[in-house]
């Protein structure tokens, strides 16, 4: 189709041109002649690239549907296989890896963690300031400790009541459980002896109240405790009977426990106080014999208290006077701006038949004294040895 419409094309234009060829050409017809050979040839020129052009298409066609899985690709898959793959392989690691892992450690990162780090100190400064801040200081103030004085804690009494408990004897007072007591602390403070003493049911009971004047110095809650501590000390008390010196206890010392009353002797001053602390006592008493307590040492703000209670029953010979936890004394100590302060409440029973025929009440008063003297001169001694350590 192609061929004979270019051959129409061709005789159509002879049969038109041909007579141009026949006589000499004028200007005019020489421009004329010009314009239809190049028409002429743009024509053929036209075609043949459009020829050319379909030609190339089908060739294209057939040669990507036939040739080029036979060569391109395969060609293409081997030299990728064999150059690239090897190039991967080998050039990578020789050259960009290994300056990759080499020389950037060595030269970049060291060089941003040595600046960052410690060239630059404000770089630093700033760096922390935008993720951290600094609180304000939390200053918490604990109440300042102040000694009470002795009318704070025995507002209700007279003159005459200060002055004697802060003398040699102080006061002291003995009542049945169906009587008032006289030596009454500030309610509001919680100094309850007579509660706790009044839950062993006693009979009779004793009250003790004396104020000790400071000497060297003003004595403290470890002084209370290192003087509680010398139990072998309680034996050389005596107490004064139609003005002769009676030691009413022979011999004092510790025990290991309720079971083991094995003696074992009184342990070093302490330097710190504790919590609490129970101790095992045996005292052989003139009349009575065997003693065995139990002392009970607790430690409060303001002071310490420490509770006597016999753990095995009180014979006199073959009679019995006292059944085991029936007597309890419970000292409590303080130190207030005048003294060492000393108040105790002793609590005991004994049967409506042996109250009658024996009056057990002066031999109580008595050991009570011993007590209280025995703890005056513990608070002394510790005295004497904190003056003769500051100097």
């Amino acid at each position: 189709m192609r061929l004979a419409w270019r051959t129409v094309c061709l005789l159509f234009l002879l049969i038109f041109i041909a007579p141009l060829y026949a006589q000499p050409f004028s200007d005019d017809e020489e421009s004329l002649l010009d314009y239809w050979f190049f028409f002429l040839i743009e024509l053929f020129i036209s075609d043949e690239i459009f020829s050319t052009n379909e030609s190339l298409m089908d060739e294209e066609n057939l040669f990507a549907e036939e040739d080029f899985p036979d060569d391109e690709t395969l060609l293409a898959e081997e030299t990728l296989s064999d150059e690239e793959t090897l190039l991967a392989e080998e050039t990578l690691p020789d050259e960009e890896t290994l300056l990759a892992e080499e020389d950037f450690p060595d030269e970049e990162i060291l060089l941003a963690e040595d600046d960052f780090l410690y060239d630059d100190d404000d770089l630093f400064d700033d760096f922390f300031d935008d993720f951290f801040f600094e609180a304000p200081t939390l200053i918490i103030e604990a109440p300042e400790f102040e000694m009470r004085s002795f009318d704070e804690i025995f507002p209700s009494f007279s003159s005459v009541q200060k002055i004697r408990a802060m003398g040699n004897q102080g006061l002291r007072n003995s009542f049945t459980k169906d009587e008032s007591p006289t030596l009454l602390p500030n309610p509001d403070l919680e100094i309850d002896l007579m509660g706790s003493v009044m839950m062993r049911n006693p009979s009779h009971l004793i009250e003790a109240l004396v104020v000790v004047p400071y000497n060297e110095r003003e004595l403290d809650l470890l002084d209370i405790y290192n003087a509680l501590g010398r139990i072998e000390n309680i034996k050389d008390h005596p107490v004064s009977v139609s003005g002769n010196d009676l030691y009413v206890f022979t011999e004092s010392t510790r025990i290991e426990s309720s079971r083991n009353r094995r003696a074992i002797p009184d342990p070093l001053p302490a330097d710190t106080l504790p919590f609490s602390e129970t101790m095992y006592l045996r005292l052989r008493e003139i009349n009575l014999g065997n003693l065995f307590l139990r002392g009970d040492v607790s430690i409060s703000l303001y002071g310490i208290t420490y509770s006597m209670t016999n753990f095995t029953d009180v014979s006199y010979f073959i009679f019995p006077l006292m059944r085991a936890e029936r007597f309890l004394t419970i000292i409590y100590l303080e130190p207030v701006k005048e003294g060492m302060l000393i108040y105790s409440m002793s609590g005991f029973y004994l049967p409506g038949f042996i109250a009658d025929r024996v009056n057990l009440t002066p031999n109580i008063n008595r050991r009570i004294e011993i007590f209280v003297k025995w703890i005056t001169a513990g608070l002394r001694e510790q005295e004497n040895k904190m003056a003769e350590m500051a100097e």
